[in-house]
């Protein structure tokens, strides 16, 4: 059986991120979120067999919002481990190669990042 360790972010805990409830968010966090995504790859290294990166949304009183988690076999020691690492040892601030991936993708939505909390 698969399980998912829910990392309750879609960018690193140190950065400013997409508000649930604003006319942009679902397309902010998705972008914000494939960014993180690939920034914890850099981070951690790829997923192991057993193991998937990916959103999943959940409900909420201002609309849905997204997470980043990480899938897993619990049955699959090195899975099981990777998924822990992503919740206790991802990164914390977007480097550079990720700074200059959502500003690519931004341009290419036609929109800018807000740089106040």
């Amino acid at each position: 059986m698969r399980e998912y360790m829910d990392l309750g972010i879609t960018t690193p805990p140190m950065e400013d991120c997409a508000q649930v409830g604003t006319d942009d968010y679902y397309d902010r966090a998705r972008r914000e979120a494939r960014v993180f995504i690939n920034l914890v790859r850099r981070t951690l290294g790829p997923e192991p067999p057993g193991a998937s990166l990916s959103l999943k949304s959940h409900p909420h009183d201002f609309g849905t919002y997204l997470t980043v988690v990480c899938y897993y076999d619990p049955a699959d020691p090195v899975a099981t481990d990777y998924a822990l690492k992503c919740e206790a040892k991802g990164p914390e601030n977007w480097d550079e190669a990720a700074l200059e991936e959502l500003a690519n993708l931004e341009k290419q939505s036609g929109q800018t990042r807000s740089t106040s909390n």
